[in-house]
């Protein structure tokens, strides 16, 4: 019994990180969480009847590091009110590849939070 109990702990731990940076994420091949904010004067690309599987955008990191990302799933409901992003994944090149996205909204969504998950594992 006690065996199990240290085995689901251990499995849960690493569920818990910390908030990493776009440059911590660039120095690791392990799945980080990045908040930021959403840069709504850069390009969202998101083109349903092309590919509606793709979206990317661009975000601030903690250190206002710019970084694209790419989100191989359908845009988010109302992506552009979010005040910030916390997104989960890895860096693959100079783009980071993310696999959830948590959006934190303003007014109507206030203390609400809005999570995405990308239904096709990569």
């Amino acid at each position: 019994m006690i065996a199990v109990a240290i085995a689901v702990l251990i499995s849960i731990s690493g569920q818990f990180t910390s908030y990493a940076t776009f440059s911590d994420a660039k120095s690791s091949s392990r799945v980080v969480k990045v908040a930021g904010q959403l840069i709504k004067d850069k390009e969202m690309y998101y083109n349903p009847e092309k590919d509606p599987n793709y979206f990317s955008f661009y975000m601030l990191d903690a250190d206002s590091m710019e970084m694209k990302v790419i989100y191989y799933a359908d845009k988010p409901t109302d992506f552009e009110m979010s005040e910030q992003v916390v997104l989960t994944g890895k860096m693959k090149e100079n783009e980071f590849i993310a696999s959830d996205i948590l959006l934190k909204c303003p007014s109507k969504y206030k203390d609400q939070e809005l999570k995405v998950k990308r239904a096709a594992s990569e």
